[in-house]
């Protein structure tokens, strides 16, 4: 009968996955995770020792388990189980096996507590300074653009619809208060057009309209580093265009050009970015009856070489982080794709050193 497994056992099998390069590691090395702390610890409400009980998990290990959360897109519940499961993710949470591992629960009340205190704009503003610090200022520019981020479908009639619009409590809802904390007030439909795949027989392509419910997240990152140096979330039914003058321009960007594409041409827009210094690179539209003008087409396919840079950031989150949203509200929302950002920008400054370490 074999015996069980000793602590060298454990480090042997930590060794030999820090030998087949373990990313959470990197991550360990490159981000300082104490420099949160203070921010951390001034959300959570500390309990009273004379009450006596088990002593809460640390607050850095929490936030660390919300960051791994953010990687891999995973349900609380689920990473919870992966940190009791892997060693590395045991090791990147300073976790040994047999330690308690904070419960989905905790996860859950912690994260309602940064939300409250405001915390996470201060973290995301902290992990920036931080990169800034390690020499990857905001330059070349900025690029801004937003994707949509599905949450689960709400099943309403239309004069449930109808209600959520104009921003009323139906009436039907206000007796039952299990199935209005169900129901997500603040998330809308909208509808998301799609290129069709061309046709054996030469059919040209058509848009497909998917329709979709949920948030929106819009960012802006510097054309230097990729970096997200600004984010904002709403509603899915949002106009992208004035969001630009709600706080997304950057204005420590070593560089004044701005790119997007056609959905931020206004001329609100373009007055904004001249009183603020900014050099507008933003797609002109097609003019309405006519044709394009070559040398726009030309200047728009220019400016879409630099602008595709962060279809890469969305692609990342949604494709491979697996951004997706499981909660209930706005301020949730908001919270998940902060730290999806966050763990972005986490991972982006990892590739960031390897490629300067190369």
């Amino acid at each position: 009968m074999k015996g069980q497994a000793g602590f060298w056992d454990f480090e042997h099998s930590l060794e030999a996955l820090s030998a087949e390069g373990d990313p959470l590691e990197q991550l360990e090395r490159t981000v300082r995770f104490e420099q949160f702390r203070p921010a951390l610890t001034g959300a959570v409400r500390r309990s009273d020792p004379s009450k006596g009980g088990r002593p809460g998990f640390d607050v850095v290990l929490k936030f660390k388990m919300l960051v791994l959360q953010g990687l891999y897109g995973l349900s609380l519940q689920q990473t919870c189980f992966q940190v009791r499961d892997r060693l590395t993710w045991l090791r990147f949470c300073g976790l040994r096996p047999g330690d308690a591992v904070p419960d989905a629960n905790t996860l859950w009340d912690f994260r309602e507590a940064l939300i409250k205190a405001k915390s996470l704009d201060l973290l995301f503003h902290k992990l920036d300074q931080a990169i800034s610090d390690a020499g990857y200022l905001a330059m070349g520019g900025q690029i801004i653009d937003a994707t949509l981020v599905a949450a689960p479908r709400q099943r309403n009639s239309d004069g449930e619809k109808e209600a959520i619009k104009a921003g009323q409590v139906p009436e039907e809802w206000k007796n039952k208060p299990a199935k209005l904390r169900q129901k997500d007030r603040d998330a809308r439909w909208t509808v998301k057009f799609s290129k069709a795949k061309p046709k054996e027989d030469g059919t040209p392509q058509i848009d497909i309209a998917i329709p979709v419910f949920g948030y929106k997240s819009h960012i802006s990152i510097d054309r230097q580093h990729g970096i997200i140096r600004r984010c904002i979330v709403t509603d899915a039914a949002a106009a992208d265009g004035a969001r630009l003058r709600e706080g997304l321009i950057d204005p420590n960007n070593t560089a004044s050009a701005v790119w997007a594409d056609t959905a931020y041409r206004s001329q609100a827009n373009e007055d904004f970015l001249l009183a603020h210094g900014k050099v507008s690179r933003i797609h002109r539209k097609k003019p309405k009856g006519r044709p394009m003008a070559k040398a726009t087409a030309r200047a728009n396919a220019v400016k879409s070489k630099i602008r595709a840079r962060v279809e890469h950031v969305f692609a990342e989150q949604k494709d491979r982080m697996g951004l997706f949203i499981r909660t209930i509200g706005k301020a949730r929302a908001e919270a998940t794709v902060t730290l999806a950002n966050m763990a972005y920008n986490m991972k982006r400054w990892c590739w960031l050193e390897r490629m300067a370490s190369t």
